[in-house]
C-alpha cells in the first residue's frame, strides 16, 4: 500500500526481553542489521502486519510475545536516490512506519528464519537498547531514533515481568 505522497505503510517490529536487550537481526547474505519489519497489505490491520511480518520474518507466533507499546504516529523516511525504483507505479520514494515494541515470552529457540522461501534473516543477537543507532543504515536512523525514543519507557514492563 503506497499512499499519495510515495510512502509505503510498512510496521517497524522492536522485540525486547529483559535488561534492556533488543533483537538485532542480519540480512541474508549481508552484513546489514535491521529490527524487522514489512510492509502492510491492502485490508490489513497494522496489529495485524505485525504477527504476519513476525512469524514471517522470525518464526515466531502472536502467542510467542506481547505487544507492549506502539508509536502514536506514523514515522517517515525517504529511500536513498539510487533504491528508489523510477519505473515503479505507483512509485515509492520512502515508508511510513508504525512501530510496535514486543516482548518476547517465549524461549528465543523458537526464532527461526525459514518460515518463507526468501528469508530476509539469517543471524540475529541481541543488543542494548539504543545500540542499533549505531548499526543501522544512515537512511534509516532518524526513524530508528525517533521509535526508540518514544518507546523508551515500556522497557521498564518489560523489566518488571522479568524479574
Amino acid at each position: 500500500m503506497i499512499d499519495a505522497e510515495g510512502f509505503r505503510a510498512n510496521v517497524g517490529i522492536i522485540l525486547c526481553r529483559g535488561s534492556n536487550e533488543l533483537f538485532w537481526a542480519k540480512r541474508v547474505g549481508q552484513q546489514s542489521w535491521q529490527f524487522p519489519q514489512g510492509g502492510i497489505r491492502s485490508g490489513e490491520a497494522p496489529r495485524e502486519a505485525v504477527y504476519r511480518e513476525l512469524e514471517e520474518e522470525i518464526g515466531l507466533k502472536a502467542s510467542d510475545v506481547r505487544i507492549i507499546g506502539a508509536t502514536r504516529r506514523w514515522l517517515r523516511y525517504r529511500l536513498p536516490k539510487h533504491l528508489v525504483r523510477r519505473h515503479s507505479r505507483p512509485l515509492c520514494i520512502g515508508q511510513k512506519q508504525k512501530w510496535f515494541m514486543l516482548e518476547l515470552l517465549a524461549s528465543e529457540t523458537n526464532v527461526c528464519f525459514d518460515h518463507t522461501d526468501t528469508p530476509e534473516f539469517d543471524g540475529y543477537r541481541w543488543v542494548d537498547y539504543w545500540h542499533p543507532l549505531v548499526e543501522v543504515v544512515p537512511f534509516k536512523r532518524q526513524v530508528y531514533r525517533q521509535a526508540l525514543d518514544e518507546l523508551s519507557g515500556y522497557m521498564a514492563q518489560v523489566q518488571i515481568t522479568n524479574r
